[in-house]
């Protein structure tokens, strides 16, 4: 079940959920999330829920999916430009960072694991998504070398928010990111100079942010 039907009956659905920005709906409609999970689970790809993807890691529902990319572009209405350069930590399947390309002019994600990297690097190339950078690293450092960024997207949940993450949000930024042990919450933290401002979402459910790499 790999449609343009069956991806379009998956956008109504997030539609419904309160998704709105028809950027983001128009790229979930458009990027195929089946080449991304094991082929044994592509009559699942289009389901609303996570999969697993192998490794102890999974891909986000696409609900999840769709609101962080909301985040990241931000709020128009509000006067948030859109970003030009994006850090994503956890590239994993590569499903995330796909719909992030197709939006954004420049996109760096980092993975600890090198075989997701791998992965997700071939199916990238596929794809013809070539505005990503990919590096595999620890996320908790971030990409110091790649300057600043004016929006950075989390896709694993850290105890405490990583201070190098700060560090490299340009001023007026925003770092999207789930927060937590067994009780998370996605958060948003906007700098604005040397402060802070952290907006709370919803509760959320990510798998853990770990260091060093594998």
């Amino acid at each position: 079940m790999t449609s343009q039907r069956t991806r379009d009956r998956l956008v109504k659905r997030l539609e419904a959920q309160g998704i709105t920005n028809q950027r983001v709906l128009e790229s979930i409609a458009k990027v195929p999330r089946h080449l991304f999970i094991d082929e044994a689970l592509s009559h699942r790809a289009y389901e609303d829920t996570a999969l697993p993807i192998g490794l102890g890691q999974t891909i986000s529902q696409p609900f999840m999916v769709a609101k962080m990319t909301e985040l990241v572009l931000g709020d128009s209405l509000a006067g948030e430009p859109e970003p030009q350069r994006v850090l994503e930590i956890g590239t994993g399947s590569g499903y995330q960072t796909a719909v992030l390309a197709t939006l954004v002019p420049q996109l760096f994600s980092i993975e600890r694991i090198a075989a997701l990297k791998q992965r997700a690097s071939g199916l990238l190339f596929r794809l013809g998504l070539n505005n990503v950078r990919l590096s595999h690293a620890d996320g908790y450092e971030g990409w110091p070398a790649g300057g600043e960024f004016e929006a950075i997207i989390v896709t694993a949940a850290p105890p405490e928010i990583p201070q190098a993450l700060l560090q490299q949000l340009a001023d007026g930024g925003r770092l999207i990111i789930p927060v937590g042990d067994d009780q998370q919450q996605l958060q948003v933290i906007r700098r604005r100079g040397r402060n802070f401002e952290t907006e709370f979402v919803e509760s959320v459910k990510f798998v853990p942010l770990l260091g060093g790499i594998n």
